[in-house]
């Protein structure tokens, strides 16, 4: 399931992290819709309001199915049909949707059959594991692998002076297949809300939870998943499943409590270990960019590399990892592996 994200970037920024190419080739920068209502948060849980990618074509009837807009919506669905005044007194949970039951209750499938799909936007997602033997749960925050990316040369209109400095190779945001409905109450303004999609666990996160958001992976997949004027219900559908390009790391109870917001929501928790700890590319670039959101203590040496050169994702450590009664034994690899970045954790901050 998902329960909780972070999205807690600056809206421009975000902006810049959301570019696309249209049918030309040509880079663009979706636009906003109410964008007054886009709260920056590293701890958004549901009804609150989160930033999703759609169709322009939702909204004009003469747009381009293939451009793309940024729409600030409330996080669990509230069918179009509700008669009640106050969408909480819906009263099932529309948070997450299940992938495998979408075509057979009407909350979904009345706004699936209507092309209403979205792509949620986060830096990434929380998700608690169950520790055997005890009522406590480890918190895990999930993202895509960071991995540096470079500027490519060209005639790309990126290359261009003034669009230069919009390139954006910072933080890679997680897209997560979403479908949304449009509400209208009795009395009141309009209400967009959507409703995240889930799947079956990958294998590497199936150790934490059995269930995970069905996570678009790449330009092609985000763009067959919005443009529902040529791409067909269920050629969309083909693009829900798990993937195993997914990386993550222990975070503190910070994040249990939705209140709070801070960056040490995301910071990576120090577990208890006894050997030498090894660093992942992943989570150094997660401490890069954590750095710039709060101070830092003086940086220890550098890490050495692996050998074989190919970063050492957090997926890989519970996935070669047998399931013994204690949970210290099994996550020996990923203790070791976070115990240097403890010393690096920037000094959290209040918002």
């Amino acid at each position: 399931m998902c329960g909780r994200t972070s999205c807690h970037l600056p809206r421009d920024v975000l902006t810049r992290a959301c570019a696309y190419h249209d049918r030309q080739g040509r880079r663009q920068i979706p636009q906003w819709r109410d964008p007054e209502k886009y709260c920056p948060s590293y701890n958004k849980s549901p009804q609150s309001s989160s930033p999703v990618l759609l169709s322009r074509l939702h909204f004009e009837k003469d747009a381009d199915s293939s451009e793309r807009i940024i729409f600030p919506m409330r996080w669990g669905l509230v069918p179009s049909w509700f008669k009640e005044s106050d969408p909480s007194k819906l009263q099932f949970n529309t948070t997450n949707c299940r992938s495998d039951t979408i075509m057979e209750k009407q909350s979904f499938k009345v706004p699936l059959g209507k092309g209403r799909r979205c792509v949620v936007l986060a830096d990434g997602f929380y998700e608690w594991q169950r520790c055997q033997g005890t009522s406590q749960r480890q918190p895990y925050f999930i993202y895509f692998p960071q991995l540096k990316t470079e500027k490519s040369g060209g005639n790309d209109a990126s290359d261009s002076p003034d669009s230069k400095e919009k390139v954006w190779d910072n933080w890679r945001l997680l897209t997560m297949a979403g479908i949304f409905d449009c509400w209208e109450p009795p009395e009141g303004e309009r209400l967009y809300s959507y409703s995240i999609i889930t799947v079956d666990s990958c294998r590497g996160l199936s150790d934490i939870h059995n269930r995970m958001p069905a996570i678009l992976d790449g330009e092609e997949a985000v763009s067959k998943w919005l443009n529902f004027g040529e791409v067909t219900t269920q050629e969309a559908l083909k693009l829900i499943h798990p993937i195993d390009n997914i990386t993550f790391h222990p975070v503190s109870s910070v994040v249990n409590n939705s209140r709070n917001n801070t960056p040490e929501c995301l910071a990576p928790a120090d577990l208890v270990v006894k050997k030498e700890p090894k660093t992942s590319g992943s989570s150094q670039k997660m401490m890069q960019w954590l750095a710039t959101k709060s101070p830092k203590k003086e940086a220890p040496e550098s890490p050495k590399k692996d050998e074989s050169g190919v970063p050492q994702w957090s997926s890989q450590f519970l996935q070669k990892s047998p399931l013994p009664t204690k949970r210290a034994a099994r996550s020996s690899l990923l203790d070791r592996w976070l115990k240097q970045e403890k010393e690096e954790e920037p000094v959290a901050k209040r918002p």
